[in-house]
Formats: structure tokens, sequence, C-alpha cells
């Protein structure tokens, strides 16, 4: 039986999975359905899902991916683009991140497709012929964002917001500051590090966006990275919605019950005034030892 231990991904880019992750907020539509505007705080508490936005005519469609990414997520990915010819296509993403290490595997089966990403919530009409929109007004935030770097192109629309902070062990990120560490912590921390500053080289990231995530401890608020941040980071390499998603409506609705007012933490489930914490990553012991708690949602 594998030991795991549990890490929550809050501020510093540290700590993540190595073969588990965490299953967390937000889920998306399923193929041809809506991620209504409405829905999105309920769906980005759940496991994360991926849905095809089928836009005609003249529209080729992207794909909606909502929620949380977990051990299972890299799996679902890989069933819901069997037999899809998904090479070049759009991710249109809402989620509040989740495992380290299966965000990283998840980001290269991206990058292997050619995929394209960006920020926004999948709205479809009732209206007879009316295409499905993007609501701009959508969050990115934790491991998420390393999602939207693995897209060969990557846009990130005004009203969107992408958040970084580290990542920190789950069982004691209810009081960071108080709880002890052992070497083994220690060692898994630098090892994922390691692993995601590997990736972010490998997905074309600067080094300024492992700088800013990692100076943000879980008892401060995420780091909501402004227009210049996104392009000092890499996140962004184009400002024309068109390269990401040509002919497609771009929408930013007053939507102020996706999220409270105060800017939340990664994991963190919205709520119209507050926000709780989650765990939302946790990673595997290599060598054995006492078990913590695995991650899990907060009610």
């Amino acid at each position: 039986m594998k030991l795991l231990k549990s890490l929550n991904l809050r501020g510093w880019l540290l700590v993540g999975t190595a073969a588990c992750g965490v299953m967390l907020a937000g889920a998306v539509a399923t193929v041809g359905s809506p991620a209504r505007a409405g829905a999105s705080l309920e769906e980005r508490k759940l496991p994360m899902k991926f849905g095809w936005v089928a836009c005609e005519p003249n529209c080729r469609g992207w794909v909606s991916a909502v929620g949380i990414i977990t051990a299972d997520t890299p799996k679902d990915f890989d069933d819901f683009a069997r037999g899809r010819q998904l090479g070049g296509a759009t991710v249109v993403l809402d989620s509040s991140g989740g495992s380290v290490n299966d965000a990283i595997t998840l980001g290269r089966r991206f990058r292997n497709l050619g995929l394209l990403t960006t920020v926004g919530i999948t709205q479809q009409t009732n209206r007879q012929g009316a295409r499905p929109a993007v609501a701009s007004e959508a969050y990115c935030e934790s491991m998420c964002v390393f999602l939207l770097l693995a897209g060969k192109k990557r846009y990130v629309p005004e009203a969107a917001h992408v958040r970084v902070h580290q990542i920190w062990m789950g069982d004691r990120a209810d009081d960071a500051k108080a709880a002890s560490y052992s070497a083994q912590d220690l060692m898994i921390v630098e090892r994922d590090i390691g692993r995601l500053a590997k990736y972010t080289f490998d997905m074309g990231g600067a080094g300024d966006l492992l700088s800013l995530a990692l100076s943000v401890p879980p008892w401060e608020d995420l780091h909501e990275l402004d227009a210049a941040e996104l392009k000092l980071t890499n996140l962004v390499t184009t400002n024309l919605v068109a390269d990401v998603l040509p002919h497609v409506d771009i929408t930013a609705p007053a939507v102020a019950e996706l999220a409270p007012k105060t800017q939340a933490r990664f994991g963190e489930e919205p709520e119209p005034q507050a926000a709780k914490s989650t765990k939302t990553a946790e990673a595997v012991v290599p060598t054995g030892g006492a078990v913590a708690p695995a991650a899990a949602p907060q009610k």
C-alpha cells in the first residue's frame, strides 16, 4: 500500500504530487452540454471534467476544462481525447489548480497535441442557431497557471483572474507557521520544485513565474498577476483572442457569483462573501514512513 503525505498547493510552487493527485474543485460540462456561468462556482469544486464545445458554422469548437486537477485527470483527458482530432484545438480553462505532478503530466499532454490555451467559462444558449460564447471573467489559479503555460499559444482576457502561490503540506496548511516539518518533508518540497522548474522552462515559461509564486506563503492571499506580469512570465503569447478562439464571442457579463470580492487562495471554495481553504495537492512519499492524512476538500 502506497504511503501518501498530503500537500496543499498554496503560495510557493513548491511541492506536489508524484503519482497521486488531489481531487478537488470544479467540474466542467460534458460533451455538448453548457458550462453555465451561474453553475461555474459549483463546478469548480469538483474534479476536472472535459467537454467538447461544438461551434458551427465556420467555427471549429474548443475543449472546456473546468475543475480541480486530480490523480485521475490525465487519464480522464486521455479518455476524452481518444478518437478526437484535437491537434491544435484550444482549451478554455476555469480551475483552482490541484495536484502538482498530475498537472505537469497533463500539461505535457497538451503541448504534445499542440493545444492552445485561454481562461474562460463556456456559455451556451438555447436560442436556435446561436453560437456558444466564452465569458472572460474566470479563474485560473495555482497549478492551473501551469496548464495555461502548456498552450502553444496563450491568451488571457482582461477580466480573467490568474493567481499564483506556494504549495504546502495539506495536513498542516491551516496553521502552517505552527506546524513542524521533517527532513523528508523538505526533500519532497525540493524534489518537486525541481520538477516544476524543469516543466516551466520546457514550456517556455520564465523564471519570473516561479519567483512570483514562490514568494507567496500559505498564510497570505494568492498573488494575482497583472497584465505586465503575465507578459513578464511569458504566460501570454498573444493579445488577440482570434489567435486562440477565432469567430467566438468573448463576453464579460456580470458574474459576481463566480467568486468572492476578496482574493481567494488556490483551492479555496469561493462563497458569496468569504472562502474556506481546501486541501488541494498530495505527494507520494517515496521511501515510506508515517502516513499523513490525504488531502480532502473542507465542507
